[in-house]
């Protein structure tokens, strides 16, 4: 299952994100957590040290690697500098799962103890000095797009995603890759707005959405968030001693989190496990077909000096049948 978690820069979204992380490691799911947010807060987030974090490798500089693997014999794709972050599989293609080895785990995941648990970690890397002027963090979060679009993922295994603030998401097809997106809004008008930006643009593609409420401090912001967000709000978070012990560097057994928030991670695992069912893996590969058309049109093309479209293998369809050829 794939989760992503979005909202506007501080609402708390990384957060939650390693929460629900810790959740699924505590319950014994394996798990891949991503940070695809340039600003790389999801490992400390998750109990790693500064220098811990700051070692971790990026999936951005390693991205060359990541094309050559995932094209594997595919005719379609000529060299791994035509690939580009759109690039869908087909016949041939390499596919990765949550569980297998692969050299992309090699290469860019960590493993990060959880309470006796274990997840493994990757992360798209920072935006240094040398990107000013010359990049953009789509450069970065393109690797994490490739990785997506050539997953195969079933029940009871997870990817969770700590996505780029605000609406930034939307810059590619990376937001039509989850099977949940739970946005984290706090009970404001600018928290309100971007859930309202969302829905709108998630609503053409079929992306299930669903609205965590943060930073409550009584009824009347909970009544807000319900009059604003209606149905789509699933859950509520307030303060935290077990978070708050957690940005001292000094973090309890997750075991002792609070009891109303134990209740609402459930919720959040609920939910997503329940979007098993509606999977439409059919719809998932003309989606990633769509974004690459429009990507190979509106720059690809003209940046590889190949007709990029010719890359679409229309015989492919991504799946868990293929799962057994990984």
């Amino acid at each position: 299952m794939k989760i992503a978690f979005v909202g506007k820069g501080g609402s708390g979204k990384t957060t939650l994100s390693s929460l629900f992380i810790r959740h699924l490691a505590a319950s014994g799911a394996p798990v891949v957590a991503i940070d695809a947010d340039i600003n790389q807060h999801l490992g400390p987030a998750l109990g790693l040290d500064e220098s811990e974090a700051a070692e971790l490798p990026a999936m951005g500089e390693r991205l060359s690697l990541i094309k050559n693997h995932l094209r594997g014999s595919n005719p379609r794709i000529t060299s791994a500098e035509t690939m580009i972050k759109t690039t869908p599989p087909g016949e041939g293609s390499r596919l990765v799962r949550i569980c297998d080895p692969n050299p992309i785990y090699d290469a860019c995941a960590r493993p990060v103890e959880l309470d006796g648990g274990a997840v493994r970690l990757m992360v798209t890397g920072p935006f240094t000095d040398s990107d000013l002027g010359v990049a953009c963090y789509h450069s970065k979060t393109g690797a994490v797009e490739l990785f997506l679009n050539h997953l195969v993922d079933g029940r009871d295994e997870y990817v969770v995603v700590d996505m780029t603030a605000g609406s930034d998401s939307f810059a590619s097809g990376m937001f039509t890759r989850f099977d949940m997106t739970f946005l984290v809004a706090e009970p404001t008008r600018r928290g309100v707005s971007v859930y309202r930006q969302y829905k709108e643009y998630a609503s053409d593609y079929g992306v299930a959405l669903k609205v965590i409420g943060n930073k409550l401090r009584g009824d009347d912001d909970l009544d807000f968030l319900r009059a604003e967000i209606g149905d789509d709000l699933l859950v509520t978070v307030g303060h935290s001693d077990w978070v708050r012990a957690l940005e001292k560097g000094r973090p309890p057994r997750f075991e002792h989190l609070e009891e109303s928030n134990r209740r609402a991670l459930h919720a959040l695992y609920e939910a997503a496990d329940a979007t098993y069912e509606r999977r439409d893996w059919e719809r998932y590969t003309r989606q990633m077909v769509h974004f690459h058309l429009k990507n190979a049109s509106g720059w690809g093309n003209e940046r590889t000096g190949a007709d990029l479209a010719s890359q679409i293998d229309p015989d492919f369809v991504l799946g868990e049948q293929l799962a057994a050829a990984v």
